[in-house]
């Protein structure tokens, strides 16, 4: 356990051997350490976006998604050289704090450009933390715990200057704070080199599937398994054909029936349901109306329509969800892959009012082919399932590590419930 000096001092349950005689961690507010300066955008913005390379970098948060741990090094949109004079300009190496949608993480720029404001930028803090400490730490449960506490706003929450500055922070010898950011970025340097690794197995099973299913206008794969490259044509069929699949659409039980306990079957309703291509229910109902069995295929039918996941469990299927079963003579597998490979399709045909959805005519009525020796079938399935073994296997590896580190985190960092907030 930590144990609370006082309410202004704490002494972490993990500490380097070098550092236990320097005494307790400070604990102070945030306004002490550091200064917030937000970000500012051009208006209307429309006027200032350009497509010439030698724009400014417009750092938005949207750019999170192609970010690599904490890092932000490319930006999808440039503004003009007039547009950023109307912005917070910032330098290669700051770091930033968003306060909107993905509001509290933090991120160090590894390019140069303007923010706009829903961003933070964090400056004069050199005297009291290191730059890498400082980043890990406001990416911890320690500053994480309070952003929600003290954030406002319904479906996006906000956290302003105000509460940013009234969140705490432990201050403590510089020369510490770097030995623990070494540990720790080490260790961000070990995930980030295996998450590349599952993207490489991730975009070589993409093309594992370009290559052994018929693309659009043909009725051969690319690649064919030596043994049946003089079977011929594949076979074209529908995916609704009695002979082929049984295909069984979601129906939602009532509410009253939703329990937490285990009790009834688990019930699937979407793709909240889904995790790795696997079910994963967080509910059960004693009500059942549709039932899908182990190993059934599952297709999400409302927004976001097609992922395409195996079901673990015998279970009741919701609206959201539709269950596809392959009738004996044909591979279940194989067919797994192949909607897989067509899951674009289904956003291109999707449409509603309120949400995006397909219905059962959209999905009896899609066009496929099929190798007509099970054999062939057979093959191309092993090949594409052995593919997401390893995916699934780096995909563990990966998470083993994030587990890791968050323990590391608990035991290196604070825990905020033993300062006062």
């Amino acid at each position: 356990m930590l144990m609370s000096k006082g309410q202004n001092s704490i002494v972490p349950q993990l500490r380097f051997p070098e550092f236990e005689s320097y005494g307790d961690w400070n604990i102070d507010k945030f306004s002490s350490f550091i200064k917030l300066y937000r970000g500012s955008s051009p208006r209307p913005i429309s006027q200032f976006l350009t497509k010439d390379e030698n724009g400014v970098n417009w750092i938005k948060i949207g750019d999170t998604k192609n970010a690599v741990g904490f890092e932000i090094s490319k930006v999808e949109e440039k503004i003009t050289t007039e547009g950023s004079k109307k912005s917070r300009k910032v330098k290669k190496g700051e770091l930033i704090l968003a306060n909107s949608m993905s509001y509290g993480a933090t991120y160090e720029l590894k390019i140069e450009g303007c923010i706009y404001d829903g961003w933070f930028v964090l400056r004069e803090y050199e005297d009291s933390f290191d730059k890498q400490f400082l980043l890990q730490l406001l990416n911890s449960d320690f500053l994480q715990i309070q952003y929600k506490r003290l954030a406002a706003g319904g479906i996006v929450q906000n956290i302003s200057s105000e509460i940013v500055y009234n969140t705490l922070l432990p201050k403590f010898s510089i020369k510490e704070q770097q030995k623990i950011a070494a540990c720790l970025s080490s260790l961000d340097e070990v995930i980030n080199a295996e998450t590349e690794k599952l993207e490489l197995l991730q975009d070589h099973k993409k093309g594992l599937l370009q290559q052994l299913f018929p693309q659009e206008g043909e009725t051969q794969p690319k690649y064919r398994f030596p043994e049946f490259i003089n079977d011929g044509d594949w076979e074209k069929r529908t995916l609704g054909d009695e002979d082929f699949t049984i295909i069984i659409m979601g129906s939602s039980p009532k509410s009253s029936s939703y329990n937490e306990n285990k009790k009834g079957l688990p019930l699937l309703q979407g793709n909240a349901d889904i995790k790795n291509r696997k079910s994963k229910p967080r509910i059960y109902t004693t009500e059942v109306t549709k039932k899908c069995e182990i190993d059934d295929i599952l297709l999400s039918v409302r927004a976001p329509v097609g992922t395409v996941a195996k079901s673990l469990h015998n279970a009741c299927i919701g609206r959201g969800i539709s269950a596809i079963r392959v009738v004996k003579g044909n591979s279940q597998e194989f067919l797994y892959q192949w909607l897989i490979s067509f899951e674009p399709y289904w956003v291109n045909i999707s449409q509603g009012g309120t949400f995006d959805s397909v219905n059962s005519s959209d999905i009896k009525s899609l066009k496929i082919f099929l190798p007509k020796n099970p054999k062939e079938q057979q093959k191309i399935a092993d090949c594409l399932s052995a593919a997401d073994d390893l995916i699934e296997a780096q995909s563990q590896k990966i998470e083993d590590l994030q587990f890791h580190k968050k323990g590391l985190l608990q035991q290196l960092f604070p825990n905020v419930n033993e300062v006062a907030v």
